[in-house]
């Protein structure tokens, strides 16, 4: 089978290898169009939007696209990547001695050997609870470039993980790909799994 994540993340393609799916990786282009406010709802549109750009250019069968999007969510307000180190400011002091969730929405879409299409998606989410934090933490870890390419302006799996108090459900989903439960999902998909 054919695996193609739809994502140019190299978070994501290490969990996958991780689990030892070797994916290619074909970035979607899609222009992102949102039209819900609900965290759940944002990212499984946006993982199919991805999902089905990059599955509409493929051919062939037996190929298996994953689609895949993470937002972060606090306080009501929904926080993608920080567009400047003002901004990563902003949303880590919006993080500082709180919890808040971390949403990835996952779509997939597999072309069987048949050539017949068959989809699913699904949302994970987890929460997170991070210790307070002071003026001089904050402004260092916003300044350190870390925060810039992530979703809530931190990175689970780096210098942010001394302020990470506890979480409350997959650790992965947090780095952006809930592995186990995709992996799940797959072997459903494609009615069993041989590598």
């Amino acid at each position: 089978m054919r695996i193609v994540l739809a994502s140019g993340s190299p978070r994501r393609r290490e969990l996958l290898e991780q689990i030892g799916i070797r994916a290619e990786v074909i970035p979607s282009s899609v222009e992102e169009k949102v039209t819900s406010t609900v965290p759940g709802k944002v990212v499984l549109e946006l993982s199919g939007q991805k999902a089905e750009d990059v599955a509409g250019k493929l051919t062939g069968a037996d190929v298996l696209v994953i689609g895949a999007d993470t937002v972060v969510s606090a306080g009501g307000r929904i926080l993608g990547k920080p567009g400047s180190e003002k901004e990563a400011q902003e949303m880590i002091r919006s993080l500082a001695g709180t919890s808040h969730q971390v949403y990835t929405g996952v779509s997939l879409i597999y072309r069987d050997r048949e050539g017949a299409e068959k989809r699913t998606a699904f949302a994970e989410k987890t929460d997170v609870f991070v210790y307070p934090m002071d003026e001089e933490e904050i402004l260092s870890y916003a300044g350190c470039g870390e925060p810039m390419d992530k979703a809530g302006a931190y990175g689970i799996q780096g210098r942010f993980a001394a302020y990470v108090e506890k979480i409350d459900g997959d650790y992965n989903n947090v780095v952006g790909l809930p592995v186990g439960r995709l992996y799940q999902e797959i072997k459903r998909l494609t009615g069993g799994w041989n590598r």
